[in-house]
């Protein structure tokens, strides 16, 4: 063979070696960055957990905290429920900035949901109630919203023959204290809302997001909002200081529980005031008051777009904004 043929067989060969070697990096490469996807998707590294079904309870505990739960003789002037404030047929509580008391009075803070509250390792919006038995306990007395006392409450009970009744069949005595609290917490702690199309996703069902879902989702992840809203309930599980790198809403009290964000969709306006009306301006507001980051729209959007997927089911229904 002549040299310059030799010159060109080898140059042919070293061309589809080089060829053959970029290919081998480039499916490589593909490879180690499609592992490093799915690596960080796999159940072990994702910081969000699906919410279960209800626990076990006694149904006639469950169906007497329920019928208490929507009877307006626990408040002093039998005017008003659990669930005039916390309405289970939509949002879990309801729609305005702040709930008026009977004199017409703004309370202190926009009500929260009472679906999966009891799924925070605190109750009320600075963390002040460590147990559901606590929170329903303190609610009869407080100026604003029950107006009455335990005592009370209990007396009214114990003259409705129908009602006392239900509470010997449950507890095997009358109405007290111990047994009223126990009744109402028992039933709270049954309006957990699984089904979520992201505990879906959480559960293996990839179909379950869409794109721009998984998008906002990486973007909930990366920016750093999974810091504080994670776990069960994505959210209610420690406190923060709000207003870390510029104001947020009304300054006090500085430090809040971290809110859930399960049925966020459903639970406008947002913040401890009402101050933010759309899901929107909270995404916004809480990047450059939290995070220090001002988003585009399309980012702001792709988020807003994942949140809608943390709405779940109660009963077997979607949860539901509450209409004003």
């Amino acid at each position: 063979m002549s040299r310059s043929r030799k010159s060109l067989v080898a140059t042919a060969t070293i061309r589809i070696c080089g060829t053959l070697a970029f290919s081998f990096v480039a499916v490589l490469t593909i490879t180690l960055e499609s592992s490093i996807e799915v690596a960080a998707e796999s159940p072990g590294d994702i910081p969000i957990t699906p919410i279960g079904p209800p626990p076990a309870a006694d149904p006639r505990k469950l169906t007497l905290g329920e019928r208490l739960f929507h009877d307006p003789r626990l408040s002093g002037h039998q005017d008003r429920a659990c669930s005039s404030c916390h309405d289970v047929r939509a949002n879990g509580a309801d729609a305005a900035r702040y709930t008026v008391d009977r004199d017409g009075a703004e309370l202190t803070f926009n009500t929260s949901t009472v679906f999966n509250a009891a799924l925070n390792f605190r109750l009320g919006w600075k963390g002040k109630f460590r147990s559901l038995e606590a929170e329903a306990a303190a609610q009869f007395e407080l100026d604003g919203i029950m107006r009455t006392t335990v005592a009370e409450v209990l007396g009214r009970l114990s003259d409705d023959a129908a009602i006392s009744g239900q509470f010997r069949e449950a507890y095997g005595y009358g109405p007290d204290r111990a047994s009223l609290v126990d009744a109402i917490t028992t039933y709270e702690r049954s309006l957990v809302t699984p089904g979520s199309r992201f505990d879906r996703w959480l559960g293996g069902d990839a179909a379950a997001l869409s794109d721009e879902e998984m998008r906002g989702y990486h973007l909930f992840k990366s920016l750093g909002c999974v810091s504080c809203h994670q776990g069960v309930n994505i959210g209610g599980n420690l406190l923060e200081r709000q207003g870390i790198f510029r104001p947020l809403t009304s300054p006090n009290p500085g430090v809040l529980r971290v809110p859930s964000l399960r049925n966020v969709a459903t639970t406008a306006p947002y913040f401890h005031d009402g101050s933010a009306p759309t899901l929107e301006d909270a995404v916004r507001r809480m990047a450059a008051a939290q995070l220090n980051q001002t988003l585009s729209e399309p980012e702001i959007e792709a988020v807003v777009a994942f949140l809608q997927t943390l709405t779940g089911n109660y009963r077997g229904d979607p949860v539901t904004a509450k209409s004003r």
